[in-house]
């Protein structure tokens, strides 16, 4: 047995012995092998991270490409949509809205125009009134008796004068009862600068916007017009800075 373990170490000896002999042979130098390996793997593990963070970034530059491209489309809607109101601010706008402004109330005026021209038929056929040529928002009068001729309203009498602002009033009224009803209108004078027959106009005007749903209120001191009214609130004078207030229901047209 031991010369058995003898010969093993003996031919184990021989075969290490023969080993080095071929490294020798070769030129292998096992270490420097080794060094070269853990190297190369230790930059094949660099690598392989380098790689990785690479690829995240591509990912986040594809990312950044595709939500470009729908910045892309949104400026561009954007663009699309700013040139439209640019045409529009050309059109009728300016800075600050003046040109809008002016455009808004040039269109609602032509319609209280308009309207106004309707009163006039039934109050004062002789006149109709017209917007001023180079005054924005002003207004004329024109003269059907004097062939058309444009007059400015200071021109009229106090009674045409009276008859005109009434028709803007209830003109008024109408313009803005189309967006919210106006029931109540309330006029202050002016009635004693008409003679009887254009009294008798007006009255039959403010009947009429009565008889459409409307209260007006009059203050007067014309006899005559108190006459036409049912429903009055007198002030009376008592004596000694004192004065009451009366109801007085005559039973007629309007309240």
């Amino acid at each position: 047995m031991a010369r058995e373990a003898a010969e093993t170490r003996t031919a184990l000896a021989t075969r290490r012995a023969d080993v080095e002999a071929l490294d020798t042979e070769a030129g292998i130098d096992v270490a420097a092998a080794e060094a070269e390996t853990a190297r190369l793997a230790e930059a094949m593990a660099q690598a392989q991270q380098r790689l990785g963070a690479l690829d995240a970034e591509l990912r986040r530059d594809e990312a950044a490409r595709a939500k470009a491209a729908d910045l892309a489309g949104e400026i561009e809607a954007a663009t699309a949509e700013l040139t439209t109101w640019h045409r529009v601010e050309e059109a009728i706008g300016s800075a600050g809205g003046d040109r809008f402004r002016r455009f808004a109330q040039g269109v609602t005026l032509d319609h209280l125009v308009h309207l106004a021209n309707e009163q006039l038929r039934a109050l004062s056929p002789r006149y109709r009134l017209a917007r001023s040529v180079g005054a924005d928002l002003a207004l004329h009068v024109v003269d059907r008796d004097m062939g058309d001729e444009r007059r400015a309203t200071r021109s009229l009498s106090g009674g045409e004068r009276f008859l005109v602002s009434l028709a803007l009033a209830l003109a008024l009224s109408g313009l803005e009862g189309r967006q919210s009803f106006v029931d109540t209108l309330f006029i202050d004078e002016g009635f004693g600068s008409l003679d009887a027959e254009t009294l008798d106009l007006a009255v039959d005007a403010l009947e009429t916007l009565q008889g459409r749903g409307r209260k007006v209120g009059v203050i007067t001191h014309v006899a005559g017009m108190m006459e036409r009214i049912a429903v009055q609130i007198r002030v009376e004078k008592r004596g000694s800075g004192r004065s009451v207030v009366r109801v007085v229901d005559r039973g007629a047209a309007i309240v």
